[in-house]
């Protein structure tokens, strides 16, 4: 279907559309603060909170539950923003954000609280995609290297600050201020998103129709592929009916969803995107490092209160080498982007790091000397950080505009998919291991069954420096034993990665916005807009399309 489209003229100088996509910008960073710090706030006080909750055998769906469901909404976002405008939909992502951290503030068990960081992630899904694309509507591809190194940058020190913030909390007022303090956050993005994020907002005479039957088949698809990785080995065995139903499901939904998005008048994920070879290429890649990064990240700290004996604070402070390191990677390798319109070369090393980050992580042991740790996870950390957002760049950059959301939302959505089965995979091997080592290592010095005169499930950092040399030393030794192995598996993937790179075509950036309003649409009643600068596009047919700053 065909529509007229106007835009009102951009009438701004050089200057004032300098100052305006800085605040814009900053508007935006402040969404991304919200949604990068809580996939990290919780990571140090993890053992307390499910120790508090008596859930340790449910601490991988802390994580998991809130990767799962923002991945589960990232094409949803993506291309409803493309619809209806980023505007309105960020606005609604940070109430749903705000609404579960209430829920999970207010969490008396461990099944409530994973309720709460459901819908946490249901909003936090929009967070990330929605800065993203609204950045791709307003800079040029040559220039937005450094804004999405920026991004990076804010990402590494999120990461850093929340652990930290965490460790405090749980030291101090307690953990559920984790959640409570998203609440203040929440409305400074919201007033943030109203004052600075000005971008194009379509009027059509025709309500879009959305694609939910495509919505309901990748979300179920997507639910049956974790749980087959978090239950897989732990809580079923992986040929039992449940897993081998589950995993049938996931074929069969994927299947279906395939078919339906080949049919929809408005796909939630067109699969014309996988008929561009950039596209397919950097999303194998995405899939790669995100499985890599977030098994890794997840569990680190974790695995550094048990075995070092650090508390929560100083847990956080040892991941600062890591994020660091990714800070310094992505603000360099988006500057340098931005000034030689190069990009091909830094994911390709970003990935080898990486690779090497997780064979030096994998040696490590419970007497490793903190130092040594901090540099292995520098190492690590240096490598995601060069090649990460620039992927996310390569698929705008393949794409005209008016797909700019839906493109970026379904890129972000393969990197999620590998950070949930990263996380599920990681989590679910490291739990059953981890029981089992303990039982036997206890039972070889002669404390079967014993942890202290606690349960497995209540172990927590305290809990466990408080034991006796002969039962506090067998839990530390299988807490290294059962995690750090895991690492030096997921090497292979840094290869992968390496070889979908190497076929990737380096394309020129483009130098400019588009500056016209494509008025073919994707699909019936469908508009979509990425710029404010003048535009009278002829009438095409009877419907009319109108198009407004706000």
């Amino acid at each position: 279907m065909t529509t007229t489209a106007t835009v009102a003229p951009d009438t701004s100088t050089s200057d004032g559309r300098q100052k305006n996509v800085g605040l814009l910008f900053a508007g935006l960073m402040v969404t991304m603060l919200l949604a990068s710090l809580n996939q990290t706030v919780l990571s140090t006080a993890l053992p307390t909170i499910v120790g508090e909750l008596d859930g340790v055998d449910h601490m991988t769906w802390v994580i998991t539950s809130y990767i799962l469901a923002s991945t589960i909404v990232m094409p949803v976002y993506g291309r409803i923003s493309d619809l209806f405008g980023r505007k309105p939909v960020l606005i609604v992502a940070i109430l749903l954000f705000v609404a579960g951290s209430v829920v999970g503030g207010l969490a008396q068990g461990i099944g409530v609280l994973i309720a709460g960081r459901v819908l946490q992630g249901i909003g936090g899904g929009g967070l990330m995609i929605l800065s993203q694309a609204a950045i791709a509507d307003v800079v040029p591809a040559r220039e937005r290297g450094r804004y999405m190194g920026l991004m990076g940058a804010v990402f590494a020190v999120s990461s850093v600050a929340g652990p930290l913030l965490g460790g405090w909390l749980t030291e101090g007022p307690g953990w559920r201020w984790a959640f409570w303090l998203n609440l203040p956050l929440g409305a400074l993005a919201i007033a943030a998103t109203v004052a600075f994020l000005h971008l194009p907002k379509v009027h059509t005479n025709e309500r879009p129709k959305l694609d939910y039957l495509g919505m309901t088949l990748i979300a179920g698809a997507t639910t049956a592929l974790v749980l087959v990785c978090t239950w897989g080995g732990g809580t079923y065995e992986w040929v039992s009916p449940q897993i081998i139903g589950l995993g049938v499901g996931a074929v069969i939904l994927a299947g279906l969803f395939a078919f339906v998005e080949s049919r929809a008048e408005s796909p939630v994920m067109p699969l014309t995107l996988f008929t561009n070879r950039s596209f397919v290429l950097t999303t194998i890649a995405a899939l790669m490092i995100g499985i890599a990064m977030f098994g890794a990240v997840g569990y680190m700290p974790t695995y550094i209160q048990m075995v070092t004996g650090a508390d929560a604070t100083k847990a956080g402070l040892l991941m600062i080498p890591m994020m660091g390191a990714l800070l310094v990677a992505s603000t360099f390798s988006g500057q340098v982007v931005s000034r030689t319109g190069r990009y091909k070369v830094f994911p390709i090393v970003g990935s080898a790091i990486m690779g090497i980050g997780l064979i030096l992580l994998s040696t490590m042991h419970a007497d490793t000397s903190t130092w040594v740790m901090g540099v292995y996870l520098g190492v690590f950390g240096f490598g995601i950080g060069l090649g990460m957002q620039i992927l996310t760049l390569i698929v705008q950059n393949a794409f005209p505009a008016r797909v700019v959301g839906t493109a970026t939302a379904s890129i972000n959505y393969f990197r999620q998919v590998g950070a949930t089965v990263g996380s599920a995979i990681v989590g679910s091997i490291f739990a059953s291991r981890l029981a089992t080592l303990i039982q036997e290592k206890l039972a070889s010095v002669g404390h079967a069954g014993s942890a202290g005169g606690q349960g497995m499930k209540s172990l927590t950092p305290e809990s466990v420096s408080g034991l006796p040399d002969a039962i506090r030393l067998p839990i530390v030794e299988s807490y290294n034993d059962a995690l750090l192995p895991i690492f030096l598996f997921m090497v292979p993937l840094a290869v992968i990665a390496i070889i979908a790179l190497w076929f990737l075509e380096e394309k020129p950036l483009s130098e400019q916005v588009e500056n016209e309003i494509v008025a073919e649409s994707l699909a019936e009643g469908e508009l979509l807009v990425t710029d404010v600068a003048e535009v009278n596009t002829p009438a095409l047919s009877g419907t009319g399309s109108r198009v407004e700053d706000r």
